[in-house]
């Protein structure tokens, strides 16, 4: 029974499980119970007092001079779009493999999403399909650094500066993150960043803007808070919403933000530990680390699967047997291409209106996109990175058992 997987019946690798996300502590507890007291629990006056601390700390955290903190990590690339005065008539290219909202944010402000590949060692944007994708309209782009990667900052912000164009660093899975010595966030107009439940700084909700541009900073502030000027002489309206996330949440994120530098320094002892292991399993490898990241920090960790390696299965099955042997992972997000969360016809946007063919998925070629989210990718949760190496160790015998057992992965994917 020791080697029969755990979907047929077989014992888990890893019954114990991992530890859990969030954590929290008594200081967290002091923190919202003074945020309570303080009767101050609402956004307004924005930025309040625990809002300012926490921008101030985490943007400095980063290597940037100015943070806006708002309800979650969607808006933030809607708000820097429209700061940068990004809008009608504009494209913004962005990744084929991503969350719906680095696609969603421009339409929302009212501009094209022209939707490019990745490229295929560490499934980042890929630098010559971006080059390949610009227009005289094209106005920005949305490099994603998901999983534990950083995208080629190097050639993308060459590219930006030689066509003239802004960059959004969507930067939801990353902070912590540095390229060359520099914190991601910081190499374009803005960095975006999620506070999102299972992000790894975390208050339930929430999004931050970094940005080492004061007017662009002024101007963020301000289309958070209704359109209320936040230049010094009070006198700069802008078109804005009320973005702005309560005091609670962000009392939180000042607890959560003192603890971070621990975990993400344990999370990336122990993937470097992992990434030494992976190469005694054929059939998985870690995406490509690139030598210019200098600082390892990740929301969760991706794999690529060779399906042969696994009796043909896609990750969809590898991912549901990994689960059965306490290997808590996912298949990610889906291709832009084929995704149920982003769907331009459902909408009835202006942009959408107007560039329903553009924005029709079966006309993109995204084939490297394609392959790895529909085939290959497996994000690994966070908490195996913090169970020590004992926890990497078994992480590494369930992917082995795994490949032990073809056929009843084979069963599997046949129910």
């Amino acid at each position: 029974m020791k080697d029969q997987l755990a979907i047929a019946g077989g014992t888990p690798v890893r019954a114990q499980g991992y530890p859990e996300w969030p954590v929290h502590d008594e200081a967290d507890e002091a923190l919202l119970l003074e945020a309570l007291r303080s009767g101050r629990w609402g956004g307004y006056p924005e930025p309040g007092p625990y809002n300012a601390r926490f921008c101030e700390a985490f943007a400095a955290f980063q290597g940037s001079k100015h943070g806006i903190l708002m309800v979650n990590g969607t808006v933030t690339m809607e708000v820097a779009l429209k700061a940068l005065g990004i809008g009608w008539g504009d494209e913004v290219i962005v990744p084929g493999l991503t969350f719906a909202a680095t696609a969603y944010a421009p339409m929302a402000a009212g501009a094209l999403p022209v939707v490019v590949d990745i490229e295929p060692k560490s499934w980042g944007i890929d630098a010559e399909a971006v080059e390949e994708a610009i227009t005289p309209r094209t106005k920005a782009i949305i490099p994603v650094h998901a999983g534990q990667i950083v995208c080629d900052m190097d050639a993308l912000t060459a590219i930006a500066a030689k066509h003239n164009l802004h960059i959004i660093e969507d930067c939801a899975h990353s902070p912590g993150k540095q390229w060359r010595g520099r914190g991601v966030g910081s190499f374009g107009a803005f960095g975006s960043f999620s506070h999102q439940s299972s992000k790894i700084l975390t208050a339930g909700e929430g999004g931050s803007l970094l940005t080492d541009n004061e007017e662009l900073a002024q101007k963020a502030h301000s289309i958070i808070d209704c359109g209320r000027p936040k230049d010094p002489a009070g006198e700069v309206y802008t078109f804005g919403c009320n973005y702005r996330l309560g005091e609670l949440h962000a009392a939180l994120l000042c607890g959560q933000l003192e603890k971070f530098n621990a975990q993400m320094l344990e999370r990336a002892e122990n993937a470097r530990y992992f990434m030494e292991r992976l190469k005694e399993i054929d059939g998985v490898r870690a995406l490509h680390l690139d030598e210019r990241v200098t600082r390892l920090s990740f929301y969760r960790f991706i794999v690529a699967i060779t399906p042969e390696a696994f009796g043909g299965v896609p990750n969809s099955i590898v991912c549901n047997a990994l689960d059965a042997e306490g290997i808590g992972c996912w298949v990610g997000y889906e291709p832009m291409s084929k995704y149920p969360l982003f769907q331009p016809k459902l909408s009835r946007l202006p942009v959408a209106v107007q560039y329903a063919d553009r924005l029709d998925p079966r006309k993109w070629s995204l084939p490297v996109a394609e392959r790895a989210g529909l085939v290959e990718q497996i994000y690994l949760d966070e908490g195996m990175f913090r169970a020590g190496r004992a926890g990497i160790d078994h992480l590494i015998e369930a992917f082995a058992k795994l490949q032990r057992n073809p056929d009843a992965l084979r069963k599997a994917a046949n129910k």
